[in-house]
């Protein structure tokens, strides 16, 4: 059978002003360079969400890598993206494995990638307008920002037990990014936590024991959910995950504008088929012991810097996530990366999340003299920052999932009423 891809050129440059499309591809040993440089793009990323919720690093490595080649094989191969790790689930699995279990957290995250995959479903019949019209910039920026800023005292927690490797950390993520062009000044936290790790060992905080009894070859760990047939008070989780699907969904929608912009504007048509794929990839890491997926920006970040936006290059960039994802060793070795690395690369990382939230604002040049979107983002934001909770019997609402309902109410509200006694001018 043919392969879908054409071959670019004559396989061996990209001239000046030219990009090389989905459909296309450089020769076999370039297209399997770039694929490399994608892993190495999503790698700091995606084994820092397992690190940080006591999740499997491998299981959550290799079915990072089986979302993206699904992700590939539903959108037709004609959507460049790769599928990684989402922080937006941080603070719920945290707090789900807290009280309940991993099981309850890998249930949460099931329920997560059902509810977007059928989200995905109704956009490729209704189109994404009234996704825009539930979250519009001030909404969708808020809700993305107070995700970063509630995850600030985890930062802290894990600085606080070596500050100066953090420090260490922290400053090699920092500077990474204005001494290196291109490629690695895209890798800070890559080249961060790689400093920091150094340093870990140089001052005996890193403990190789386990690595030395980890086997080369193996299958990850597999976890299935918990039951909520057989332990009702599962559900109780799910009032902090649900709020994460709005994150995916504008992570989702933004990433696929951003690839149509520098691609081709028929990419869009392929929003609602990219929902789904990532809804699936989640259930199917849900339901065996990973961690929810997402579209990664980073990967965009390749593509805009070599101007690559083959499709071939993903399908290398998953098989080797699949790889590593069955190598004990390798996730043995993340495993070994000590509080104080993770303190020092989350503290820059959670908040340019927020900072995301804020760039949605001034992207689209949110009017912050309208009280609207001042009472929108103010509220949301200190509900979210101070992790405002609620509880209802066995439901817990966190400040994630408070501060996500209140910026939809409050926009919605504030505007309808406004309209009527025309008090919004």
């Amino acid at each position: 059978m043919a392969l879908p891809w054409t071959l670019h050129g004559d396989g061996k440059t990209v001239g000046v002003g030219d990009v090389v499309g989905p459909g296309e591809r450089l020769n076999w040993p370039l297209t399997i360079g770039i694929g490399a440089q994608h892993v190495v793009a999503m790698f700091g990323a995606t084994f820092l969400v397992p690190l940080l919720t006591g999740f499997p690093p491998s299981t959550t490595l290799f079915f990072s890598g089986v979302g993206t080649l699904l992700f590939l094989i539903l959108t037709k191969n004609k959507l460049p993206s790769y599928l990684g790790s989402s922080f937006a689930f941080i603070a719920p699995i945290t707090a789900a494995v807290a009280t309940a279990g991993m099981g309850s957290a890998l249930f949460g995250i099931l329920a997560v990638g059902v509810l977007l995959a059928v989200i995905g479903v109704v956009v490729q019949v209704t189109g994404t307008g009234w996704i825009d019209a539930l979250m519009p910039p001030v909404v969708s920026g808020a809700i993305v920002a107070l995700i970063g800023f509630n995850l600030a005292p985890v930062a802290k927690a894990n600085f606080v037990v070596a500050p100066l490797t953090a420090v260490i950390t922290l400053a090699a993520v920092i500077l990474s990014t204005v001494l290196f062009r291109g490629i690695l000044g895209r890798l800070s936290i890559v080249i961060g936590v790689a400093v920091g790790y150094l340093a870990a060992v140089l001052s005996g905080q890193v403990d190789f024991s386990k690595v030395n009894e980890a086997a080369w070859i193996g299958l990850p760990p597999f976890t299935l959910p918990t039951n909520p047939f057989e332990n009702a008070a599962v559900l109780g989780v799910l009032p902090a995950f649900l709020p994460v699907v709005l994150v995916l969904v504008a992570e989702n929608v933004g990433h696929i504008r951003g690839v149509a912009q520098m691609t081709d504007a028929k990419v869009n048509r392929f929003t609602g088929r990219a929902l789904m794929a990532d809804g699936l990839a989640t259930m199917l890491a849900g339901f065996s012991g990973g961690s929810g997926t997402t579209t990664y920006g980073e990967n965009i970040g390749v593509m805009a810097a070599t101007r690559i936006y083959s499709t071939a290059a993903y399908w290398v960039a998953g098989l080797v996530a699949v790889l590593l994802g069955l190598s004990p060793k390798i996730g043995a070795v993340i495993n070994t990366i000590p509080a104080g690395v993770l303190g020092g690369v989350t503290t820059a990382l959670y908040g340019l999340i927020g900072i995301i939230g804020v760039k949605i604002w001034l992207d689209n040049k949110v009017d912050f003299s309208r009280p609207v979107n001042q009472f929108t983002a103010a509220t949301a934001l200190i509900i979210g920052i101070a992790d405002y909770t609620f509880t209802a019997g066995t439901l817990s609402f966190n400040g994630i999932a408070l501060g996500t309902v209140a910026a939809i109410v409050i926009y919605h509200v504030m505007t309808v009423i406004g309209r009527l006694r025309r008090t919004d001018r």
